[in-house]
Formats: structure tokens, sequence, C-alpha cells
């Protein structure tokens, strides 16, 4: 049996998003002034979209209400969805982050910023971008060296279709 709030809230509330086919990214409940806050973060493969959120964010209401989970108190309830730059701490966040460029910091203590080409059970093939003209290179890293993660934003980045179609032309 969970002891505290938030694996007991997990527990209530996963299934709901779960049926709606998205994953329970996060569940973060805080005090702001009187009120609390419950923030949700809700993902899937292909993205959770705004009406996919407003479902999910009305089904997570009317269970918390039926079953007075948040108590007699008054709270918020925000459910979003990971920001662009979010940190990845699950095998599944690696494989949605196929093709983007990532900001690791290795346990090592070292800092790395690669692309990331393939994910597999034990860790993941890498485009290391080359500097001041050099050729990108490759890097295998296992999960084990990775402290941290997270996906970084890219301006002007050109697709596969976008360079498919200029090679074409």
């Amino acid at each position: 049996m969970s002891t505290t709030q938030n694996e007991r809230l997990r527990e209530l509330l996963e299934p709901l998003v779960s049926s709606q086919g998205l994953d329970l990214e996060e569940i973060e409940l805080a005090s702001v002034g009187r009120k609390r806050v419950l923030r949700v973060v809700v993902d899937s493969e292909e993205g959770a979209d705004l009406d996919q959120v407003a479902d999910v964010s009305r089904a997570l209401s009317a269970k918390l209400d039926e079953t007075d989970a948040m108590g007699d108190g008054e709270y918020e309830l925000e459910v979003g969805t990971p920001g662009a730059e979010r940190p990845l701490t699950e095998h599944r966040h690696y494989v949605r982050a196929l093709d983007r460029l990532v900001r690791f910091q290795l346990t090592d203590e070292s800092e790395l910023v690669a692309r990331i080409l393939k994910v597999d059970d034990d860790g993941l093939d890498l485009e290391v971008p080359g500097v001041k003209g050099r050729k990108a290179t490759a890097r295998r890293l296992g999960f084990s060296d990775i402290a941290k993660a997270r996906v970084q934003v890219e301006f002007n980045r050109k697709n596969k279709n976008d360079e498919q179609e200029v090679e074409e032309a």
C-alpha cells in the first residue's frame, strides 16, 4: 500500500490517463497560498494534442471529486504536456526523442550535446555534431553513463523531408 499522497494519487489517476491512450509522466502537488495545485503531466508516443489534454483533464477532475482524494480543501487541477526542453528520465522518453538534439550530463561530470540516432535496451547511438566545419562523429553512450539528459530546442533545423526536396530539385 502506498504511503504518500503523490503515490496514492498516481495509483488513482494512472489507469484513467492510460485509458485515454496517454502516459502519466508526472504528478506534483504544491501549495500556492491557501490553495493546493495538482499538476499532472501526460504524454504519448505521438504527443498529446489539446483535445486529448482537455478530455483527460475532465476525466481526472471527475475522478478526484468522486473519490474525495484531494480532501475537503480547495484545489486547482492543471493538466499539461512536458515542455519543449523536457528532461529524459525513462527509456520511452529517449525513444520519443529520436532524431532530437539532447544535452547530456554524464556520470563522469562531463557534458555532451548530441543527436539520438538509435535507442536500445542498453543505451544510445549518437551523432555528435562537428565543430568549426568538422564532420559529425558517431558515439555510443550507455544509460549507466548518463546522469541527466534534456532535449534541446532547435531553431532553423531542416527536417529530412526538406533535405530530400532540396536534393530532388
